[in-house]
């Protein structure tokens, strides 16, 4: 059989996902380290007797979880969808699940047909056993009016160079940014934020730049500033990943019109 009608057979599905990212080196397959990826990639391949390779939305780094994340694979095969998910999630271990199956048109892209993908940040005061690799405790209470002010700026600008990794190989440092803000609990916080793309590390830089703000080290006008310096030795420091959550991340529905 030619690779043509090979590929005429071949249908694409979306996995919809959500992991622990507490024991894991991040999503994306790497030399000798215990990846999510990785450990999809084999469940998917024992279970079909093919080799899949997933493509994932994004990347998560070492430590950071995901209530929602995407991936895309391609099979020959039929297979019933509820069964495969239930199969999947039996072979998994358990800080991985699969949520869903569906079957998307053929040239549907977990990564490049995104419309938007949302991050949370958890902040917690006291120290709570049930929170350890689930939040980030610190010790002081931080002004969260100031916070919000500041977390509103983010909407005003697309160029975020100065919360991106340093030496990273993207073509723009360009995003844009349609939500941010912080929500307060008597012994939590929880930052929110939504944009098309992010930068590797911008959540994160931003939130400590952010808790910068909320401690009174820096000032809104300092955090324009930085903004517009495009220098990431300007920003505050970078949090701790256990704390950051992928949620959400949103597709066209004609991808799923299959």
């Amino acid at each position: 059989m030619n690779i043509l009608a090979v590929l005429e057979m071949t249908s694409r599905y979306f996995l919809e996902i959500k992991y622990d990212g507490s024991t894991y080196h991040g999503w994306q397959v790497q030399p000798n380290s215990i990846t999510v990826q990785e450990r999809i990639n084999i469940a998917l391949s024992t279970i079909l007797s093919e080799n899949i390779n997933v493509v994932g939305a994004g990347r998560t780094d070492t430590g950071v979880h995901a209530t929602q994340m995407y991936a895309h694979f391609d099979s020959s095969q039929w297979f019933d969808l509820t069964k495969i998910v239930f199969r999947l999630n039996s072979f998994l271990e358990n800080e991985i699940s699969i949520v869903n199956i569906y079957k998307v048109i053929k040239n549907a892209h977990a990564m490049f047909h995104a419309i938007s993908r949302t991050y949370s940040y958890k902040i917690h005061y006291h120290k709570n056993p049930f929170l350890i690799n689930k939040s980030w405790m610190i010790h002081s209470k931080l002004d969260i009016d100031k916070m919000n002010e500041a977390a509103s700026v983010l909407l005003d600008y697309s160029d975020f160079t100065s919360f991106s990794k340093l030496h990273t190989q993207t073509r723009t440092n360009n995003c844009s940014v349609s939500f941010a803000h912080w929500k307060e609990t008597p012994d939590s916080l929880v930052f929110k934020i939504k944009a098309d793309r992010f930068l590797r590390n911008m959540v994160r830089a931003i939130v400590g730049t952010l808790v910068d703000i909320g401690s009174h080290k820096i000032s809104i006008e300092d955090f324009i500033n930085i903004i517009n310096s495009k220098d990431r030795n300007r920003a505050g420091l970078s949090v701790p990943a256990h704390g950051l959550y992928l949620t959400e991340i949103t597709y066209p529905k004609a991808l799923f019109n299959e």
